[in-house]
């Protein structure tokens, strides 16, 4: 096989040795290139014997010299992964992609299920996309951590709860990593009823009893309004997110009796679920499950807290407004609060933005809608206020559209006020906060 390059970069080691877009890589070293994954491990050489079919068909070899950056000898690929994307092939009951309204657009209904993308961006794959030949290179690679999307250990309840045969048997994988010493990260989404209680008891022992599985993450299943013609779900009520929490901590607890480190967390929205305060900063450890929304809210305080304490009272005048998620609503207010006290100067107003267009149980600010965000805010601002958005309600910072296609651009002309874009975290709280008023 061989994968196609788009370009070679000026000056650099292949274009030196006359390397050419549409030329094709073949080898680096003797070792087939068939994606990112052959690449980044090869390319990283010192000496790099490079062989190559040019446009006319011919075979061609040549060796360079590499500073070991990937990007040193010059190559360019026209996607990241060097090849097509390898979708989902599982039909889950809990599918988010499933519950999306039509007319959003194209890119929102795909499901990958790769595991490049794990290596590369730390996506969750569910493994019923592996081949032996996958997990072989995963090995080979030493490609660390893995993140999963595991849900169960019970083989039987995952095929039903994924709708794809090969659930059951792909767990196996989990195993042949363990012992070659490849770290896993697991995530759970838990449906009510489901794989809650005794099942989740069960995943968890499972789980534990893998050495290389650093972490296990509990997420409660996000359903929205657009259910029809879905398998049956619910929310969890108070009481069960409750018994999900008592569960993982008790669990822990018994680990850390037998001399273990923690191993599971339940996210954040449990405890929002289930009417509970969030758990301090120290519970998290080293937070290995923040991307899965495990413990964002206690470390947004600490560090923002952190900021707080170090800065002297400042009497520059501003004033912002911050739109955000009801879920975020209550820890974003208490923050602003706690910045207002002590540099008085400054007004902040916080608005939690109801999520209409996915249904009111989607709480998190990533999914809120520039429609909603419009509809919620119109008549509200004040024109000398600063309006700041978190970059998660965004598809990019060189793409700043959100989930309906409605544009930065857009909310400015309709609110009529300057819009800042923040990164996510209690630093970035805190600049935004620091920074000067917009005009």
């Amino acid at each position: 096989m061989s994968v196609v390059i788009a370009d070679v970069r000026k000056k650099s080691a292949c274009d030196k040795k006359g390397i050419s877009p549409g030329d094709e890589l073949l080898s680096l070293n003797g070792s087939e290139i068939n994606d990112v994954l052959d690449y980044r491990f090869f390319s990283g050489e010192k000496k790099l014997k490079i062989e190559y079919r040019d446009q006319k068909g011919r075979v061609r070899r040549c060796a360079v010299r590499n500073d070991g950056d990937i990007d040193g000898i010059g190559l360019v690929f026209d996607t990241y992964l060097m090849d097509r994307q390898r979708s989902c092939r599982n039909k889950c009951i809990f599918c988010f992609i499933d519950q999306l309204p039509k007319g959003l657009r194209k890119s929102l209904y795909f499901k990958d299920d790769d595991s490049r993308l794990s290596f590369l961006f730390g996506n969750y794959i569910t493994l019923t996309n592996l081949s032996d030949h996958d997990a072989e290179r995963i090995i080979r690679y030493h490609i660390s951590p893995i993140n999963v999307s595991v849900h169960t250990m019970d083989p039987d309840l995952r095929v039903k709860m994924m709708k794809n045969p090969r659930a059951g048997e792909s767990l196996a994988f989990l195993r042949r990593f363990s012992e070659a010493g490849i770290a896993v990260n697991a995530q759970l989404v838990l449906c009510p009823g489901i794989n809650d209680g005794p099942q989740l008891r069960y995943s968890l022992e499972q789980l534990a009893a893998l050495e290389s599985v650093a972490s296990v993450a509990a997420v409660p299943v996000g359903l929205t309004k657009h259910r029809e013609g879905l398998y049956p779900l619910r929310g969890f009520s108070p009481e069960e997110a409750a018994a999900v929490i008592d569960l993982i901590d008790g669990f822990n607890g018994e680990l850390a009796a037998a001399g273990r480190e923690k191993l599971a967390y339940p996210s954040d929205e449990f405890f929002q679920l289930a009417g509970r305060p969030m758990p301090d900063y120290d519970y998290y450890g080293d937070f290995p499950q923040l991307d899965n929304g495990v413990g964002a809210f206690a470390l947004t305080a600490h560090d923002f807290e952190e900021r707080l304490a170090e800065s002297p009272p400042d009497g520059t005048p501003r004033r912002f407004t911050v739109a955000t998620g009801t879920a975020a609503y209550p820890l974003i207010r208490r923050l602003a609060e706690a910045f207002t006290a002590k540099h008085p100067q400054t007004v902040i107003d916080v608005f939690a933005v109801k999520n209409r267009f996915f249904g009111e149980q989607v709480t998190v600010a990533g999914l809120i809608t520039g429609g909603d965000l419009i509809e919620a805010l119109r008549g509200k601002l004040r024109e000398d206020t600063v309006l700041l958005l978190p970059s998660v309600m965004l598809k990019g910072r060189d793409e700043p559209i959100f989930l309906d296609d409605v544009s930065v651009d857009d909310v400015r002309g309709a609110l009529g006020v300057p819009v800042t874009v923040t990164d996510c975290g209690g630093d970035a709280l805190f600049d935004a906060f620091s920074g000067a008023p917009g005009k």
